[in-house]
């Protein structure tokens, strides 16, 4: 018997993973390389290509979650990987472009703004990994708590794009840029109620013309590909007061039912109340 059980914990010890647990984590380490990459074309100045490196990143970020969740391939060390990939991709790299690009010019000044985003972002991805299997009110499992990491990189690249889209010398200002800086990373590690669409599903009558609207959307990145980021990520910064709105909405709709319950609840006799509980 005792032999069995250890030959049985062998086997487990020696069993490798399956390709459905393997692929997720492909698709991350991808999007490390990627945020990797992208602090390299920043020292290289090739900034165009830096910002699309972050975006790519984004990306895989995005879809390698989903695929593990279909695949069943959701594992411990894949939530480390993913979390020290989105570390990099969307803390280190953007931080590290930006200060490349424009905040070296504001020198100590510049390298603190930057250093700050950066432990903004460890500090909300460490706060969200704390959270997983946490048992949450039913109507806020549609947000984020502060704005997500992906989406904060996104916004901190508002300015550069900007400058892709339409030239000039204020949207490459460091003071301008250490303001968006500072206002990003403060909303990371905020409680402002965000949009996660991580849950969002389609209606039936809209699933033709929202594959619609993404075929525009691919036919818009092709031609104009900054031009629509920015369209993207104004959304994005117009989705925020109104998920704020909704959260809170849903939470005073919350507590005013379980307060009715309460209402309507029966009383409790005075010899319920002095009852001593049963035991079995």
């Amino acid at each position: 018997m005792l032999r069995r059980r250890r030959r049985r914990m062998r086997d487990k010890a020696t069993t490798g993973w399956s390709l459905n647990r393997m692929i997720p984590n492909v698709l991350t380490l991808l999007a490390l390389c990627a945020g990797m990459t992208a602090i390299r074309l920043a020292i290289a100045g090739k900034f165009e290509a830096a910002v699309s490196a972050v975006i790519i990143a984004g990306i895989l970020d995005g879809i390698d979650g989903r695929i593990a969740r279909l695949l069943k391939g959701m594992s411990s060390f894949g939530a480390e990987l993913d979390s020290l990939s989105d570390f990099v991709s969307f803390g280190v790299a953007p931080a590290v472009l930006l200060y490349v690009w424009t905040m070296s010019a504001m020198q100590s000044i510049g390298w603190a703004l930057v250093l700050l985003y950066a432990v903004c972002c460890g500090l909300r991805l460490a706060r969200f990994n704390t959270q997983i299997g946490a048992t949450l009110p039913p109507y806020a499992y549609n947000f984020f708590t502060g704005v997500p990491a992906p989406a904060a990189a996104g916004l901190v690249m508002v300015p550069i794009m900007l400058w892709f889209e339409f030239g000039g010398s204020f949207f490459r200002s460091p003071y301008f840029n250490g303001l968006v800086l500072a206002a990003v990373a403060a909303l990371m590690v905020s409680r402002v109620p965000t949009y996660s669409f991580k849950r969002i599903r389609v209606p039936r009558e809209w699933i033709l013309p929202s594959l619609l609207i993404v075929g525009g959307l691919a036919a818009f990145l092709t031609t104009d590909p900054w031009g629509t980021l920015l369209a993207i990520g104004l959304l994005y910064i117009v989705s925020i007061p109104i998920s704020v709105r909704s959260y809170y909405g849903l939470r005073r709709n919350a507590e005013e039912q379980r307060h009715l319950e309460r209402e309507l609840a029966p009383p409790q006799t005075a010899a319920e109340a002095e009852a001593p509980p049963l035991r079995r």
